[in-house]
């Protein structure tokens, strides 16, 4: 049965004009724009929706870009205190002749020599140094086959349900795999759950072995915003970005690959980042605990109602355009029967908009409401029955 007080009538409608929900798993041409990726996805960081999405859940070589699992491994090594940035990781000959003749991107380790791990992880993030990804799996996992295959169980944990993982530097090899689905995954976890370490995604520079390199994210350069994460390109390949952008309150995750070039993955990133923010808008809709309904009624308890609160938060992305077409709803089987413990969940909100599945936040019970005794319970169903009055 659908409840709905007139003070929920009223909020909701108040919610309606100003908020809406994200259309999750529409083509890109469905939702109003195309990209010369081959392969992409564009995510709201808050409320999760997808903006839009191009073979998100195909397979591809991701090059460089995969080497966001080799920093969010040694990230979590940090922050559990297992490694500290200033402990010197030795670089070893296997790890040096791996990469010092390829045309790899590097950080010009010595051979034989030590490095921070500090100084490892900007050689990873800032210059895409292939040698420092070795460095840092050795001294992980002991080698660089062990540390590819902790990287591919981990990513399981976190949620990335296709990547397999080879090496830690997304050097071309056989079977190392990703999607552009669970890149976007991984990047809100290096996001999330990093926010001490996820700062260095936007340092522009930096020298080491008296060789300065430069960022090579395009959209640190020229896109207001930008603030992280890794570039990737091999012949195979083609050119691709995983990128975050964050204006005011509001940051979106992009995934590209498959450009033809440097100029082609700058000018897509931008494009694409620019109607992200023009044509879409997240806008809270429920915090954790807001009471919903102030009334719900109950059925032979000790109070006549309870109120129901949001369980969680829930955030809301909508195309501008169809704010006006999203409903919001109250449902629960009403009246509640007692006896009611606090946060039992009794009820759910329930979103819709034209395309997408219906999104529910479950309510739950903000008070107890123990069950009256005998008398009680036999003296309410006699008034029920015979005038549908409340107890």
């Amino acid at each position: 049965m659908l409840m709905m007080s007139p003070f929920v009538r009223r909020s909701l409608f108040a919610a309606m004009i100003v908020s809406g929900l994200g259309l999750v798993g529409l083509p890109a041409h469905a939702q109003g724009i195309e990209t010369a990726a081959k392969q992409a996805i564009i995510t709201d960081y808050a409320s999760g929706a997808v903006l839009m999405e191009k073979n998100a859940d195909e397979l591809m070589v991701p090059s460089s870009m995969s080497k966001l699992m080799t920093v969010y491994m040694v990230f979590d090594k940090l922050k559990t205190g297992a490694w500290k940035p200033n402990d010197r990781l030795p670089v070893s000959e296997t790890a040096w002749k791996k990469h010092y003749k390829s045309e790899g991107s590097l950080m010009f380790l010595p051979v034989n020599s030590t490095a921070t791990v500090d100084e490892l992880l900007k050689g990873v993030v800032i210059q895409s140094g292939n040698d420092a990804c070795s460095v840092l799996a050795e001294a992980y996992s002991g080698s660089e086959e062990a540390f590819a295959e902790e990287e591919t169980r981990r990513s399981r944990q976190i949620g990335l349900t296709k990547s397999v993982f080879k090496n830690a530097s997304g050097w071309p090899e056989p079977g190392h795999l990703m999607t552009a689905r669970d890149l976007s995954v991984l990047a809100r976890h290096l996001i999330g759950d990093f926010p001490e370490y996820y700062p260095l995604f936007s340092q522009m520079e930096f020298v080491f072995n008296k060789i300065k390199q430069g960022n090579r994210n395009p959209l640190l350069y020229n896109t207001a915003g930008a603030d992280g994460l890794k570039t990737g390109h091999t012949a195979a390949a083609g050119y691709g970005l995983t990128a975050s952008i964050k204006r005011n309150n509001r940051r979106i995750i992009m995934v590209l690959n498959g450009m033809s070039s440097m100029k082609e993955r700058a000018e897509e990133a931008q494009r694409l980042a620019e109607w992200a923010f023009r044509e879409w808008e997240t806008y809270p809709l429920f915090k954790a605990g807001e009471i919903v309904v102030p009334d719900a009624e109950v059925w032979l308890g000790e109070a006549e109602t309870v109120p129901l609160a949001a369980k969680d938060s829930l955030d809301v992305t909508l195309q501008r355009r169809l704010r006006s077409e999203m409903k919001v709803s109250t449902v629960y089987t009403g009246p509640i029967p007692a006896p009611i413990k606090v946060g039992d969940v009794v009820g759910k909100v329930v979103v819709t908009a034209p395309g997408m599945a219906p999104v529910e936040l479950p309510l739950v019970a903000t008070a107890e409401v123990r069950k009256l005794g005998f008398g009680g319970r036999i003296s309410t169903a006699i008034k029920r029955t015979l005038w549908g009055a409340k107890k």
